[in-house]
């Protein structure tokens, strides 16, 4: 897992190996596997008859191979098998295997989709010619005869009124395995009328006509009921439409996906419901369990127990005023460029209703993949402050330069009127401020370069400050400004004086300190990536002030953060990119793996407040999830890892 997703290599110890790119079970043998799987450039069709435990390889696919589909017509002893390639379609037929031609001048599809008819046939569907795919014809392509030859379907109402414009692009299609006759198919920039639509268009005829089910512009459709995304950022926030799924036995049932939403059909396309959450009566929302948001922490307001915020990315901050059982959107005020992240909030302790919050335009930090492209100079984003709970914000970073502000800590014991505060700046450095927020000077004498990528920041009992400085890059040499760093102020960041880290790490992510021993660090750190995979990441001690360092956990090398439970110091948690979240009760000495929790990007831990046997943890892509502190012994361990669930 060496890179900065923390992405698994499977090592096959027999069989195939390489991407599966398609898997198809037998339609009366369960028993039976199809899967194509490439591997340098060459991708090949293999056989299993033992559910996955032996493979044999059946051929060589030229064409590729992204989906396959079992003719289950044919007899069970010699299957005839149709595999949809890049654009065209090969058959396996009486054990004899045939390539079939491209529709004329197409290059690589964008997708293809097919099903059996009633007269035994493979009619497919491919699209061609989209934005991403230039260089291609551009249209819907329909096969009668499993991709023995080809012709264009007749697609009027996809056609463009603008001259220079031929037809809108085309997206994702799915037919009917059953009643292939009818296909649905999403577009994109469709432009009639000087307007600019998307949606879905439907044929019933095996596309010799076809009828927009989903036309929407700027406006909603009257036939399409979103819950949420639509109304708070705008009908075409989600899209593109990636993807559609047909009912196998009942063409009337489609499921569409964009980059925000997933959406249904149940009655064939006149009208389309959000899946992905409900509307309640009050106008606030709840999940059904189709989450794929990343966040960063869970807030619970001091003089209100049922007042909670998630800081999301992509989508900002949320609120919830009934204890996390529904939510709406709590940017009002904030300026639309930094709507897009929220990554921390703080409560001012004493006065009821005061809340500030860094927001940024830019997403996913600290990890280097956000800077390979874009500068940080160009990074935006800064400081809002709330007077009412987080209902209505207003930008208060007077000083500070547009940057992507990524944490802020209040000094609890200055003064209520003139309370001093710190914020990061991803890229610019520490900000501080002596006037609650109102205006802001940089404080950066100590650290390093002209663009410190100041991460996060903690305070100790005594008032010292330290700030985690990110890494630019997964396997910066040392002794240089690529690897990550740590720094602490005994004058309120004022000066700034460098920690040395433990030897190797380069990936530091969090810090969390001892309530009760101030020279009790614990350091969460990134593992840097090198030849044989992550290295030098986990969680480390230092028991006297980062003088020294200690390693207390390096089975996960991937740990995102560490959280000290508020109510007892010897409790802590620890969770990361490894499909795991870490817990100990003795300072860090000893870790236990939370068993329950197996979702691959974890981000934090944090304590539930109203009761201490529970936690939530914060995650890139997967949104909040909340469980047992202890962990879960009934539940089932399926992770990728099992050396870190059996600690090995």
């Amino acid at each position: 897992m060496p890179d900065d997703h923390a992405s698994p290599r499977v090592l096959t110890a027999q069989g195939p190996s390489g991407h599966v790119e398609a898997l198809a079970v037998d339609p009366t043998d369960s028993q039976k596997l199809y899967a194509t799987i490439g591997e340098a450039g060459a991708v090949g069709l293999d056989i299993s008859n033992d559910r996955g435990a032996h493979w044999q390889r059946a051929a060589a696919l030229p064409g590729g191979g992204r989906k396959i589909l079992v003719d289950p017509h044919s007899p069970p002893s010699d299957r005839t098998l149709y595999v949809l390639g890049e654009n065209s379609v090969t058959v396996r037929k009486a054990g004899e295997w045939k390539q079939g031609q491209a529709p004329a001048g197409v290059g690589e599809s964008i997708d293809m989709s097919a099903g059996f008819s009633s007269a035994e046939q493979l009619i497919v569907y491919l699209l061609a010619g989209g934005g991403r795919r230039s260089g291609s014809a551009r249209g819907i392509f329909i096969s009668p005869d499993g991709g023995a030859t080809w012709s264009t379907a007749n697609a009027a109402p996809l056609r463009n009124d603008e001259p220079g414009t031929a037809m809108a692009e085309l997206t994702s299609v799915a037919a009917c395995l059953r009643h292939p006759e009818v296909a649905y198919v999403s577009f994109e920039d469709l432009r009639n009328g000087g307007q600019v639509f998307h949606g879905v268009a439907k044929t019933r005829d095996a596309g010799a006509t076809w009828e927009l089910v989903w036309k929407e512009g700027s406006l909603p459709a009257p036939n399409v009921h979103d819950a949420w995304i639509s109304e708070r950022f705008g009908t075409d926030w989600g899209e593109p439409g990636t993807s559609l799924g047909v009912a196998p036995n009942d063409p009337d049932i489609c499921y569409r996906t964009d980059l925000g939403r997933t959406m249904r059909t149940l009655d064939g396309g006149r009208t389309w419901d959000a899946v992905y959450s409900r509307r309640l009566p009050d106008r606030t929302y709840t999940s059904t369990g189709l989450d794929v948001t990343t966040n960063y922490g869970v807030f619970f307001d001091p003089y209100d127990a049922h007042r909670v915020f998630i800081a999301y990315t992509d989508i900002g901050l949320f609120r919830s005023e009934n204890g996390g059982l529904s939510w709406t959107s709590a940017t009002q005020g904030v300026p639309r460029r930094w709507t897009n992240t929220t990554y921390w909030i703080t409560f001012d302790p004493a006065v009821r209703g005061r809340v500030w919050g860094v927001m940024s335009n830019v997403h996913d930090l600290p990890r280097p993949k956000m800077w390979r492209r874009t500068s940080p100079a160009r990074y935006d984003g800064g400081v809002c402050l709330s007077e009412d709970g987080g209902k209505t914000w207003r930008p208060s970073n007077q000083g500070m330069p547009p940057t992507a502000a990524t944490h802020i800590l209040l000094d609890p014991t200055s003064p209520v009127d003139a309370r001093v505060l710190y914020v990061t700046g991803l890229g610019k450095g520490v900000f501080k401020s002596v006037d609650g927020g109102r205006t802001w000077s940089l404080r950066n004498q100590g650290l390093p370069g002209t663009e410190p990528f100041a991460w996060r920041l903690a305070r100790d009992k005594n008032g010292s400050l330290y700030v985690v400085v990110a890494r630019r890059s997964e396997d910066g040499g040392f002794g240089n400004a690529q690897d990550g760093e740590l720094f602490r102020s005994r004058d309120g960041a004022e000066h700034w004086e460098g920690i040395t880290l433990p030897k190797g790490v380069n990936g530091p992510n969090g810090l969390a300190i001892d309530a009760e021993d101030p020279n009790r660090l614990y350091l969460a750190a990134w593992g840097r990536n090198a030849p044989e995979g992550a290295v030098d990441g986990g969680i480390f001690i230092s028991t006297d002030g980062g003088n020294s360092w200690r390693s207390a956990l390096s089975r996960d090398q991937h740990v995102y953060d560490i959280t000290v439970d508020p109510r007892d110091p010897k409790v802590l948690y620890a969770c990361g990119f490894e499909s795991s979240a870490w817990r100990s009760l003795d300072r860090g000495e000893t870790w236990n793996r939370i068993r329950g929790f197996n979702f691959k990007w974890g981000h934090r831990v944090i304590p539930d407040p109203q009761d201490r046997d529970r936690i939530y943890i914060t995650t890139y892509g997967g949104s909040v999830w909340y469980g047992p502190a202890a962990g879960d012994p009934q539940a089932v361990e399926d992770i990728d890892t099992p050396a870190l669930a059996y600690g090995k």
